[in-house]
């Protein structure tokens, strides 16, 4: 009788103890190429601090018009120039970094006028920057992880069908990593219909420069709320909750490293659809050391506990 009661309070601490866990932050993923003092891209990588990197941004595309790179003072791909780049994407790819391609940007002639014009922008990514052929291919022959949509501007419409026509490429054998950055109100103005989908792999959502949903006087309850609506309403293989990494990266919004450790991951990082953080970007990284403040951060806390701060219903 001693033993099994000895036993049975053996199991029970064991049980106790695996509802208690250290966890990390999960994976970061960072914008680079909007600013030419941040580095290279192989030196952001060779931090160790990010999971993800977005080239930022393929600015000018659709409506029929030749599509445009933009990467700020890195190069220039008019002339090729841009092929050094290609050769750091291999070497995040080799630390195991995936690396993107993001569509759009806050300024940029970029649109989409119809099915058939979704269709050449669809080609031309494919077999520009993924697993396609071109005698042109700005990065040379590196071969991008995925799309990343970050639209702000332009049209509303066939944004559903591109992602739709990057995910049938997938079939093809290589696998194209589809991911978004709607601004946090919800729903997104321009990528509503298609977020809808349910194609894409990673969701970061931005939390900034929009004062209803962001970090705003030392409280993240506008921050919880918003991040409850997207996961209920989305599907998607992992949201992240995207941050300026530096007061100066956004007009409004920022929020602490220790604010976000305190009061806004407990309450997320245990639930199923909880990926990681999306910072913008390299350059404000660089100057604030944002991910390496989080980087190895491990929180000892129960699964599910909103006890920092509880959203409101």
């Amino acid at each position: 009788m001693a033993t099994q009661k000895t036993l049975s309070l053996l199991l029970l601490t064991l049980a106790a103890l695996s509802i208690t866990s250290n966890a990390g932050i999960g994976s970061i993923v960072v914008y680079w190429g909007q600013n030419g003092y941040e580095g290279s891209l192989a030196e952001a990588c060779s931090t160790g601090n990010y999971d993800i990197v977005v080239l930022a941004f393929l600015y000018q595309f659709g409506n029929f018009q030749t599509p445009g790179l933009n990467l700020a003072g890195h190069c220039d791909p008019t002339s090729g120039g841009c092929v050094s780049v290609g050769v750091d994407i291999k070497a995040c790819q080799n630390k195991g970094i995936k690396v993107f391609l993001s569509l759009g940007g806050a300024s940029g002639s970029y649109t989409l006028v119809s099915t058939e014009d979704a269709q050449q922008v669809a080609d031309y990514l494919w077999n520009n920057y993924l697993g396609g052929s071109s005698s042109s291919r700005p990065l040379g022959d590196a071969v991008l992880d995925g799309i990343d949509f970050d639209i702000e501007g332009g049209t509303t419409q066939h944004w559903d069908e591109l992602a739709q026509m990057l995910y049938d490429y997938s079939q093809q054998g290589q696998k194209v990593y589809l991911s978004a950055a709607p601004q946090c109100p919800y729903p997104d103005a321009w990528m509503g219909t298609a977020l809808a989908t349910g194609l894409f792999d990673y969701v970061w959502v931005q939390f900034y420069n929009n004062p209803p949903c962001q970090y705003y006087s030392s409280n993240a309850v506008n921050v919880l709320n918003s991040w409850n609506q997207w996961t209920s309403s989305v599907t998607a293989t992992k949201f992240f909750v995207g941050l300026p990494a530096s007061p100066e990266a956004a007009g409004s919004g920022y929020m602490s490293p220790d604010a976000l450790v305190s009061q806004v991951l407990p309450n997320i990082m245990y639930s199923d659809e909880y990926g990681g953080i999306m910072l913008w970007s390299r350059y404000y990284d660089l100057l604030s050391g944002y991910s390496s403040q989080i980087r190895h951060v491990n929180l000892v806390s129960s699964p599910g506990n909103t006890s920092a701060i509880r959203a409101s219903a």
